[in-house]
């Protein structure tokens, strides 16, 4: 059993729910982010948005593992900053590209 926190774009909202299920099925404990309700963009202050990005590299803290949504590869600034610190803090990188392919 591993710690995994999900990252990646919150478009891909979908894919990080269904793929933390499939890995806590598995017999993981998945940390995810916070989604803003209804899909609302503006569902955050800039202080909040600051606050949960604290949070979330407080989970990476926590992990054995990061699990990266890079739905077609794709990886924002923020994801990017994750996979960084994730590192820096040796932890193992897990994409998603890679699980889906071997399925």
């Amino acid at each position: 059993m591993k710690v995994i926190t999900v990252c990646g774009s919150l478009k891909f909202k979908d894919e990080m729910m269904k793929i933390a299920g499939q890995m806590e099925l598995a017999g993981n404990v998945i940390l995810i982010p916070i989604f803003p309700i209804n899909d609302d963009k503006d569902a955050f202050t800039e202080e909040e948005l600051n606050m949960l990005g604290k949070m979330h590299k407080e989970k990476i803290k926590l992990s054995d593992a990061i699990l990266v949504v890079n739905v077609n590869g794709y990886m924002g600034t923020s994801t990017k900053s994750e996979i960084e610190f994730a590192k820096s803090l040796n932890k193992e990188i897990i994409y998603y590209t890679d699980l889906i392919e071997t399925k």
